[in-house]
């Protein structure tokens, strides 16, 4: 979500009842993310993830660009330059979290995805409870992979990946809020990392590897985890204020880890719930932490 469009919500009246809607609304919107990923998972094992983020960001770029309508030829290099940035951070978090979660389980993947925002929640902050909150986070990690000559480090590493494309996501979408009005800023993106995975759709339709099957599962991950969360977050940032939108983003890895459960059946150990329960709980302090101190 673009800086200006957080900024003009905040001023927003909110009521109990709109309040309620709100925090609905981006629940649905969560659980409409990780049901995308199980959902793009399926299609995993004939296009692979590349082919899978290749047509998610197919379908992003054909919702966003009507929406925004960015005028391209008017870009400044100052504009430019972050729009490209962001494009590559698009493309490789979501091969990197898509390969994770074909390694090690899309609530493991995720859970180690959210440490992103987690980060730059925590970065350049002094205080007792944000240094507590960052060995609570390095320890629930420890325990939700126990790491020994098992792991699978690839994918472990593909989830860490994913992480820090995230962190990057959130400062730049800081940065082009200010320079780029709307949703410009990430239709572009979105548009750039479409046009590098364009490779991707022609090797795999020369190789024969699409089925309608395949198909329907990637545009369906392209639907739920781009088109409807955007626009259920959009809608919510009318009556939630922005500074709740840290807490609810903790249900993600218990959403992911529930849609990796009844989609993909794929069951975690008592560790790997406890691991998740310690992330999520980690970030709810620390999002309430710096409530408080605003």
């Amino acid at each position: 979500m673009t800086a200006d469009v957080v900024e003009r919500t905040e001023a927003a009246p909110r009521s109990t009842g709109g309040l309620a809607a709100g925090l609905a609304t981006m629940m649905g919107s969560a659980a409409s993310n990780q049901v995308g990923a199980a959902v793009g998972a399926h299609a995993f094992a004939t296009i692979g993830p590349a082919g899978v983020v290749a047509v998610r960001q197919f379908v992003a770029a054909a919702v966003l660009l009507p929406v925004a309508r960015p005028n391209l030829r008017r870009f400044t290099w100052a504009q430019w330059w972050p729009t490209l940035l962001l494009g590559l951070v698009f493309a490789t978090m979501n091969l990197s979290l898509y390969t994770a979660v074909d390694r090690i389980g899309l609530g493991l993947a995720v859970t180690l995805e959210f440490l992103g925002p987690l980060a730059v929640a925590l970065a350049g902050s002094r205080t007792r409870v944000d240094l507590l909150c960052a060995v609570g986070a390095g320890a629930g990690v420890y325990v939700l992979v126990l790491p020994g000559g098992s792991s699978d480090w690839f994918g472990i590493g593909s989830g860490l990946l994913a992480a820090v494309c995230w962190a990057a996501y959130i400062l730049l979408n800081r940065l082009l809020g200010v320079r780029l009005p709307g949703l410009q800023a990430p239709a572009a993106a979105t548009s750039v990392s479409a046009v590098m995975y364009l490779p991707v759709l022609v090797f795999v339709s020369l190789s024969g590897s699409w089925t309608w099957p395949a198909a329907l599962f990637a545009v369906g991950a392209g639907v739920l985890s781009s088109v409807i969360p955007y626009a259920c977050d959009l809608v919510a940032l009318r009556t939630v204020p922005p500074r709740f939108f840290g807490v609810v983003m903790s249900v993600h890895p218990v959403f992911a880890a529930l849609a990796g459960l009844v989609l993909l059946g794929q069951f975690l150990d008592v560790h790997e719930w406890v691991g998740i329960a310690m992330v999520v709980a980690v970030n709810v302090v620390a999002v309430v932490a710096a409530q408080r101190r605003g």
